[in-house]
């Protein structure tokens, strides 16, 4: 991902993403802060703080990574120190994006599958604690990445651009590096997220039997079940935003595999006729889409978010009225 590819359909992609995802993301931080979309403080927390990793990998690995790479090759950026640490950022925000979002579909799945665990597990403080270690964890495990680079070359004193250290390829310390890497992301996440939402399904569907066989026999079909409403909302919301990161992450899984599988290296060159290259950078294309995507599907799914979405969006509209009158 450090290494932005050029062409016509990057250098459109890329500035599209970015001009969605930054608003989108800071939309969803800013209505969601102010907790009226009737969500609980504990999915509230978890929700913004996937919006602000989100939001930080559109600013590192698009705008600062695809875009500056593509459209200002030769500017500090492209300084060897500076990029080290832009793949560092770039690595710990993705990461932490990931793993925010198999941490709430695991409270999800504590809060629908473990009752006995719910009260504890499923509040703010915990939330919290969750969220700063997630954090925390990504940055520490992305540090490594900042020694894995050389310059390509020096003018005056100035070493420019990042090249990856032949020793990344052959010592066997930094090849288990990349292996965890990649396990740790998104494979582990991947894994863990297909568990928790298969072992979700199976809880919901016998609950809903058994619930469906009480209200039969004390003559309740006919009403409302507030209960089953509420739930069914949750569920909603939870098998959306991680049906989207698997589906949209699926590509670079199925890309990891098939390196290991041929026992090859990720390509580095830039070929429209290399089905390879066509898979790597359709991967990461698709990879950074998924930082885009979760205000859509609070738009569709949320009707309390849709509706202060709105009235965000006819705020400066109505204040140009105002103005007028």
């Amino acid at each position: 991902m450090h290494s932005p590819p050029s062409g016509q359909l990057f250098a459109i992609y890329y500035p599209v993403l970015a001009a969605i995802g930054v608003p989108a993301n800071i939309a969803v931080i800013v209505i969601l802060s102010r907790g009226r979309c009737g969500l609980s403080r504990c999915i509230t927390r978890y929700l913004v703080f996937m919006a602000v990793t989100d939001l930080l990998v559109i600013i590192t690995a698009v705008i600062l990574n695809r875009i500056f790479g593509i459209y200002f090759s030769n500017s500090i950026l492209s300084i060897t120190p500076t990029c080290s640490i832009s793949t560092v950022l770039i690595y710990s925000a993705r990461d932490s994006s990931v793993w925010l979002t198999v941490a709430f579909t695991f409270d999800r799945f504590v809060a629908i599958c473990c009752q006995k665990l719910k009260t504890k597990y499923c509040t703010e403080t915990t939330a919290a604690v969750v969220i700063g270690a997630v954090c925390a964890l990504s940055c520490l495990k992305n540090i490594p990445f900042y020694f894995t680079y050389e310059p390509l070359f020096t003018i005056n004193n100035v070493a420019w651009y990042c090249n990856i250290k032949l020793a990344f390829y052959v010592s066997p310390i930094w090849i288990a590096f990349d292996l965890l890497d990649r396990i740790l992301t998104p494979c582990a996440p991947f894994l863990l997220m297909l568990l928790f939402n298969a072992v979700t399904v199976r809880h919901i569907l016998r609950a809903s039997r058994a619930r469906r066989r009480l209200r039969a026999q004390n003559n309740e079909d006919s009403q409302s079940d507030p209960e089953m409403e509420s739930r069914r909302k949750s569920i909603i919301l939870l098998f959306t935003i991680s049906g989207s990161f698997i589906l949209l992450w699926l590509t670079y899984v199925i890309n990891f595999l098939f390196v290991r599988i041929e026992n090859n290296n990720y390509f580095t060159g830039f070929n429209f006729n290399d089905p390879k290259f066509m898979l790597q950078e359709s991967a990461n294309m698709l990879q950074l889409l998924s930082c885009c995507t979760n205000t859509f599907i609070y738009t569709v799914t949320q009707s309390n978010f849709r509706q202060q979405l709105k009235n965000a969006l006819k705020y400066p509209l109505n204040l140009v009225v105002k103005r007028i009158q």
